[in-house]
C-alpha cells in the first residue's frame, strides 16, 4: 500500500492526534497544524494528497482556507467539524470539498471514507497503455489521463470530484443517471452523505458550463436524476468504460 501524504488543519490538539496514530497505522505519512494562521506554509511544504479540515477556528476563517486550499490544489478536502447544519455542508460543498463529516466521529468509518477519497481522486494514475479516457464534444474537451478540461479551447481547472462528475456524464451522453448512481460511480460505495451532495456539484458544473455550446445540455430530470442530453452523441474514446478504468485503481490503496 503506497504511502499517502496527509494534512490535518484543525485547532483541536487531542482529536487530530488521535487521528494521526490511526492513519499512520494505514501507512500513511500525516502532518497537523494547529496554528491556522500559517497553514499555507505547511501547505506548500507538505503538498498533501489529502487534507482534513475543521472550519471553526479562533482566529481565522476556515471557509476561506477550504476555498484558497482549492484555489490552488485538486487534491481531496474532508471537512471534519462539530458545525452540523444543512447550511455549513451545503457551503462546504459549495467551497470545493469533497466530504463533509461530523465531530464526534466513528474512527473506522472516518479512516473508510479518506481510503476513498484519496482512492478516487488518485485512481486515474493508474490507468496504463492503450487505455483511453477523453471525451470531445462541440466546445468541451475532456482528458482524464492529463486530468485536463478544455471550454472553447481554454483550459479550466476543476475540483476532482467535478471532473468526475462531468466525465462521467459527457461520456454517456443522453443516459439517465440517477443521483444515488452518480453518488455510487463519482463518490464509490464508501460514501455515507446524501444525494444533496450530488446537486450542490451538478449546480457549480452548471454555472462552469452555461451556454458553451446549444449542441449539449447538463439536463435535470425531474424525480429522477440527471443527464448530459447531446445532439452529436460523439462517444469518447475509452476502449473500457468508466467502471473498469475505476476498478485499475483499486489497487491504489486496498482496505
Amino acid at each position: 500500500m503506497p504511502l499517502r501524504k496527509i494534512l490535518i488543519i484543525d485547532e483541536d490538539k487531542n482529536s487530530s492526534e488521535f487521528l494521526k496514530m490511526h492513519l499512520e497505522h494505514e501507512n500513511s505519512a500525516v502532518e497537523i497544524i494547529t496554528n491556522t494562521n500559517k497553514w499555507q506554509e505547511k501547505f506548500e511544504s507538505v503538498n498533501p494528497d489529502l487534507v482534513i479540515m475543521d472550519v471553526v477556528f479562533q482566529f481565522v476563517d476556515g471557509w476561506q482556507i477550504c476555498k484558497d486550499i482549492r484555489a490552488r490544489s485538486n487534491c481531496p478536502i474532508m471537512i471534519l467539524s462539530y458545525k452540523s447544519d444543512v447550511f455549513a455542508k451545503v457551503l462546504g460543498f459549495e467551497l470545493g470539498a469533497d466530504d463533509y463529516v461530523i465531530k464526534p466521529f466513528d474512527i473506522k468509518e472516518l479512516v473508510a471514507r479518506i481510503k476513498a477519497q484519496i482512492r478516487r481522486a488518485t485512481k486515474y494514475n493508474a490507468i496504463k497503455g492503450d487505455i483511453k479516457t477523453q471525451v470531445s464534444l462541440d466546445n468541451l474537451s475532456i482528458d482524464m489521463v492529463k486530468y485536463e478540461l478544455f471550454i472553447k479551447s481554454q483550459k479550466v481547472t476543476l475540483p476532482p470530484k467535478e471532473m468526475e462528475l462531468l466525465f462521467l456524464l459527457s461520456s454517456n451522453p443522453n443516459k439517465v443517471y440517477t443521483r444515488n448512481q452518480l453518488l455510487d460511480e463519482v463518490w464509490g460505495f464508501e460514501y455515507y452523505g446524501d444525494s444533496r451532495t450530488v446537486d450542490v456539484h451538478i449546480k457549480r458544473l452548471r454555472e462552469k458550463i452555461k451556454g458553451v455550446s446549444d449542441r449539449w445540455n447538463l439536463k435535470t430530470i425531474w424525480g429522477v436524476g440527471y443527464k448530459f442530453e447531446s445532439s452529436d452523441v460523439v462517444l469518447p474514446t475509452n476502449t473500457k468504460n468508466f467502471d473498469e478504468c475505476w476498478k485499475l485503481g483499486e489497487h491504489l490503496w486496498e482496505s
